[in-house]
């Protein structure tokens, strides 16, 4: 129930933890102070060696009237981790949230997603900015603002929201449920929030991109996945495609999309067929097939950086 006394639904937050100790406090009592209280916690622990778990343990008995569960992750990594959690969601909640162990939400987390997406029959999924922090909450920023709409044809080369803010309605955990099982039978993707996207695009599902920060994304030497933003990320993404990278995940990604290609619509189904044919074309073929498929990264260096990895046959 939300501070306004509105019942929208119960939630359960998927959270993955591998010692995360340091940081673990503050996340957990900003899932205390959620303005929509009506919210379970299950939290998969990928064989944490510092206290984290003994935290949670601490937290469910402090908060009797949730239902805060500890499983053994898989031990193969936050992706594994957060695709076996959905597919195995307990119960029948109304939306699920995803969560990291070291950010802190803002009260209006939950609420601000549920209001997004409320009255949506279908599956839907959300996914919010947020506000970039260092490690202990200072230098608040905003997360890169992304002007086009979300799509399949961006999804296929871009993550446009992160995990943790991400919530889905009962019908878009049904779809992630389901295709996560067939996603860890192919070994996988890169990361669960971008495959995410990639599904719920791909499938003709809501997909909805807040502008709204909804939470502190904190930042520092534990981070495996950072901020986007500036000039050392752009250079990143250069040395990820000169190096192969962003075509080593590229094609994971495919590969673990591929499994629940019959969740896809016809159309994107082609698309994906397409997309991961064009490394193994030579190079005039390659640039016209790219060009035809019409894909498209968020802001216009993120658009040269794709182009390039077209034309090394990198993408």
């Amino acid at each position: 129930m939300t501070a306004d006394g509105a019942d929208t639904g119960r939630v359960r937050i998927l959270m993955a933890l591998y010692d995360g100790a340091q940081f673990l406090d503050d996340q957990l009592q900003s899932f205390a102070a959620q303005d929509h209280d009506v919210w379970d916690l299950t939290v998969g622990d990928d064989g944490s060696r510092d206290a984290g778990p003994d935290m949670v343990r601490a937290f469910a008995a402090a908060h009797p009237h949730h239902d805060v569960r500890l499983i053994d992750g898989p031990g193969q990594g936050p992706a594994a981790n957060f695709l076996t959690m959905l597919a195995g969601v307990e119960g029948d909640p109304d939306w699920v949230a995803l969560s990291d162990q070291d950010d802190v939400w803002l009260s209006d987390r939950l609420s601000h997603g549920i209001k997004a997406l409320r009255g949506v029959t279908g599956p839907a999924l959300y996914g919010s900015a947020t506000w970039i922090v260092e490690a202990d909450l200072s230098g608040q920023r905003r997360s890169p603002l992304f002007t086009r709409p979300p799509g399949f044809r961006n999804a296929l080369v871009q993550s446009i929201a992160g995990g943790n803010t991400m919530l889905m309605n009962r019908a878009g955990w049904q779809l992630a449920r389901d295709a996560a099982q067939e996603a860890l039978a192919a070994g996988g993707p890169v990361t669960h929030d971008w495959w995410l996207y990639q599904l719920f695009a791909g499938a003709g599902a809501r997909v909805v991109r807040d502008e709204t920060p909804t939470l502190l994304y904190r930042q520092h030497g534990g981070n495996l996945f950072g901020t986007n933003k500036g000039l050392g990320a752009t250079l990143l993404r250069v040395r990820q495609v000169l190096g192969g990278e962003m075509g080593d995940w590229t094609a994971r990604n495919g590969r673990a999309l591929h499994a629940s290609a019959h969740r896809l619509t016809p159309g994107h189904r082609a698309v994906l067929e397409a997309f991961m044919d064009l490394r193994s074309k030579p190079a005039p073929e390659r640039l016209r097939a790219f060009r035809d498929l019409d894909l498209y990264r968020q802001g216009r260096v993120d658009l040269v950086v794709l182009g390039l990895a077209a034309l090394m046959g990198r993408l």
